[in-house]
Formats: structure tokens, C-alpha cells, sequence
């Protein structure tokens, strides 16, 4: 379960005020909380293909072209190869040409669409298809209904009658399975089916979080209802930080500085879940620093498959953290943006290599990734390099990052040593993609994808025109 923009302070078992995600804490309760999960990128696509190669962005090609992260390994594509069924569900965001999409790329079924739900004018730019397996249904908007004024949107209902459906079809047919279930009723323009609108005290936010929370219920439900959920292995996390640019129409990060689109923790640290009755101790809470790129092999050592030979990841089985059978080690934490290493942590320290928050020329237009959130030095508008005298934190005692500890002290040097290792000891092993996010074409759009013509839906692309795409902040 793979959520879109949702922070590490949104839900109740983390601490929310609201206290409205009464499915997700009973998961909690019944498995293991990860306090210090973080994601491999703090925006959208390069997270998500990080959770399912278990490689960095920069390691997998998604800071860049998708087609090398695509190619690697994932959950999907080793399950299948082992007799497992899989489907996604919702968001796949991993490129929308139909080479690049789901079925070709590990994955049985799909119901869902290959990008964000916003909306286009149709005539520069087509609004998003949704697709059932290799053909579209509709398209957003016109077809799968968002009304921006009234936050009305019924996907997340569908979303969840898919992942029912095809819980119950396989078990039926006594069929292992591989569920990636992906709504994105929480990434801006937020909706809600008229069950759950004006529900929340936290506004439409809150409804689409109580939405989705529901829908947990009802799959955790079923699970137990056909007998299988103490032979299921569930886990539940977030793509990235919640988009605090977003105001109060973003989510909660907690106590930590700034979000999305950042390299700070707001951005980087995740809420994470775990069930697995038999082999996940109930009621475990862990501060075992985990990467969302161990799902890969974690899922893979739980299903008792061998790891693919010769295969570089970045993250590591953490089964046995999950079993409760290991103690709390020191590991690293690469916080990339794009090419460039901005941070990284080892034990409770956190080095910043560079600090970014948000242009200036942005701010002037109401666009901030840290509203509210102003340290000097740390939250800085144009990139600032730090590389000759890193600002240093400790996390445990300033989660914030609002404190740097003194460059002339003893615990400087002492907190900073180890993470100057890390960092080279992944440098010198690193092998980077190569970038090719910097092209673009509006002819290759979705334009006319595959089913278009049975459901009129079809239009004519531009001439194609190839130039260097614009990323301003």
C-alpha cells in the first residue's frame, strides 16, 4: 500500500491530533511502526521507482530517463517469475508510453492511470487516461469525474473495489498474489467521494486520509474474512513528504523541517507499517533507520525467493528487523536532489552538503516548500554549498534541523568522521545513470493510447518538436 504526498504526522498512531485513521493504527498495533523509514526521492516518480528497483535515483536512472530503473529488478517482475499473480493498482507514474507501462513490466493487471490526476485543456495537452489492463477506459475529467469546487472524486472507491475484487478472485483460485495498491486521492487537486466530504476536522485533506483509511479497513477486512491474512504480508507507506507548498491542503510532517520536493526530513522521512501475524510480533515500534528500497528484498526474503545474482541495491533485507530478532544498528541515509548528494545521516547526526528551499522569484508568487519554517543558514532560497564545512544536526535531540552544532566543538568532529566515510564509501561505488529527464515532446503525450478509438476518445498529437525541458524550481 503506497500512498501519494501523505507525511510521517498525518496519521493517529503518529501522532495526528485528529486522530481519523482508526484502520492504519489497528495495523500498527497488530504489527511493527517504523519511526525512521525514509524514501529514496522526495518527489513522485523517482520514489516510486526507487521503492520497486531497491536502487537510488541516481543509481537507477529516475532522476533521469526511466527506462534503465524500469529494466531493473522489482518485487513484481521476481514474484511473477515465481508463480505470483500480480496487479497495481492506481498510480504507476513510471512513464505513460505504452512500452514503459505496467503490463510490460512485471505486472498481470492493471486499473489505474500513468500519471497525476491533473487537469489539461485538452487541446495542448491531453487530460490523463485511466486503464483497465493494456487499454484506457476514459480519461480524468471527462470520463472519471474530480470537481476541483466541490473536492467530489470517486476514485478512491474504485480503487478499492479493484483491490477487493482481485484479493478475492486469486484467493479463490488459490493463487499466490503480489497486490501494489497506489491511490492518489492526497496529491493536489485533493479529492473525496461524497461518503467521506466535509467529514474531517482536518478539511478535504482529512477526508481523502479517512477515505483511504477506510479502504485499508475493508482489504484488511477481507483478508481476514477468507482466512489468508495470517499468510499476508502487508506493509504501508508514502511515496514522500507531505506537499507542504500545498498549505492547508497539504498533509502533517510531524515535528520535521519543511517537505516534498525537499532534501530536509520533512521530505525524506516516511510513515511505515508492517503485518505479518506469525512473523511480525504485534505491537513492535522500531527506530531502526530502514530505506523503503529494502521492500524489494525484504518481500523476496519473507516469500523465500533468492535475490537475482549480480544485482547492486541499495537497500537490504530488514526481516529480521521486522521480526524483532535485531538490535538497533548505525546505517546510512543518502538524501539526493537530482545528481547532486545534498545530505546524508549515519546514527542520529545529519550532514547537509547543500541547503535549497525555495526561490525567491517563487515565494513572491505564494509558492514555498517550508511555509512558516524560516532558519537562517538552513531553509536557504538559492542552493548553498556547504561542502567544505557541512552544518551538522543531531536528529534525535533536534528532529527540526533548526540547531547546527558548532564546527569548533569535539562532538562536530566526532558526529561528522563516520558520515564523511559513508559518503565516500558510496561515491567510490557508484555507478551513475545516465540523465535524460531533460527532453521533452508534446507529441508523445496521451494523445491516442492503446483502446482510444472504441470509446472516442482519440485525438490528433502536434508535430513533434523535441526540446530542453524547463524545470524551475
Amino acid at each position: 500500500m503506497f500512498m501519494d504526498d501523505m507525511g510521517w504526522g498525518d496519521l493517529g498512531i503518529y501522532g495526528n491530533p485528529a486522530s481519523e485513521t482508526p484502520n492504519l493504527d489497528r495495523l500498527a498495533e497488530e504489527g511493527i511502526k517504523f519511526t525512521d523509514m525514509y524514501t529514496g526521492s522526495s518527489i513522485c516518480s523517482p520514489s516510486r521507482a526507487s521503492l520497486l528497483s531497491g536502487r537510488l535515483p541516481i543509481r537507477n536512472g529516475f532522476y533521469s530517463d526511466g527506462q534503465f530503473a524500469r529494466a531493473s529488478y522489482a518485487p513484481q517482475v521476481v514474484l511473477g517469475e515465481n508463480g505470483y499473480q500480480n496487479k497495481i493498482v492506481g498510480k504507476w507514474h513510471l512513464g505513460h508510453r505504452e512500452r514503459y507501462l505496467p503490463l510490460n513490466h512485471g505486472f498481470h493487471e492493471w486499473f489505474g492511470a500513468p500519471n497525476c490526476h491533473y487537469k489539461y485543456d485538452t487541446t495542448v495537452q491531453p487530460n490523463i487516461p485511466v486503464y483497465k489492463n493494456r487499454e484506457m477506459t476514459g480519461r480524468y475529467y471527462q470520463d472519471y469525474k474530480i470537481d476541483h469546487k466541490t473536492g467530489l472524486g470517486n476514485l478512491t472507491q474504485l480503487y478499492t473495489q479493484e483491490a477487493l475484487e482481485f484479493i478475492e478472485r486469486k484467493t479463490k483460485q488459490n493463487e499466490n498474489f503480489f497486490l501494489y495498491w497506489a491511490p492518489d486521492a492526497t496529491h493536489t487537486p485533493l479529492y473525496a467521494s461524497k461518503e467521506f466530504r466535509g467529514k474531517s476536522k482536518r478539511g478535504l485533506y482529512g477526508d481523502a486520509i479517512m477515505e483511504i483509511d477506510a479502504g485499508v479497513g475493508k482489504i484488511m477486512a477481507l483478508l481476514k474474512k477468507l482466512d489468508i491474512d495470517k499468510n499476508t504480508f502487508v506493509f504501508f507507506s508514502s511515496d514522500n513528504g507531505a506537499a507542504t507548498y500545498a498549505f492547508t491542503n497539504g498533509g502533517s510532517n510531524g515535528p520535521f523541517l519543511c517537505g516534498k520536493q525537499t532534501t530536509f526530513e520533512g521530505g525524506y522521512r516516511q510513515p511505515a507499517l508492517a503485518r505479518f501475524p506469525g512473523k511480525i510480533p504485534a505491537g513492535q515500534i522500531t527506530n531502526q533507520v530502514s530505506l523503503l528500497m529494502d521492500l524489494l528484498p525484504t518481500i523476496l526474503d519473507f516469500a523465500d525467493i533468492k535475490m537475482p545474482r549480480n544485482l547492486t541495491l541499495d537497500g537490504q533485507s530488514i526481516r529480521n528487523v521486522m521480526e524483532g530478532t535485531s538490535k538497533v544498528y548505525d546505517r546510512g541515509v543518502f538524501y539526493y536532489r537530482g545528481n547532486a548528494l545534498f545530505k546524508s545521516r549515519y546514527g542520529f547526526y545529519k550532514a547537509h552538503f547543500y541547503t535549497w528551499n525555495t526561490p525567491a522569484e517563487a515565494i513572491k508568487i505564494g509558492y514555498h516548500y517550508c511555509p512558516g519554517q524560516r532558519i537562517e543558514n538552513v531553509t536557504t532560497s538559492q542552493m548553498t554549498n556547504y561542502t567544505d564545512k557541512p552544518l551538522l544536526f543531531h536528529l534525535g535531540r533536534d528532529p527540526g534541523e533548526k540547531f547546527p552544532i558548532d564546527p569548533t566543538t569535539e562532538e562536530y568532529r566526532i558526529g561528522l568522521a563516520p558520515i564523511l566515510k559513508i559518503v565516500q564509501q558510496h561515491k567510490d561505488k557508484l555507478i551513475k545513470a545516465k540523465p535524460e529527464f531533460n527532453l521533452c515532446d508534446l507529441a508523445i503525450q496521451n494523445w491516442a493510447p492503446r483502446g482510444c478509438e472504441k470509446i472516442n476518445r482519440c485525438m490528433k498529437a502536434p508535430p513533434s518538436y523535441v526540446y530542453k525541458c524547463f524545470w524551475p524550481y
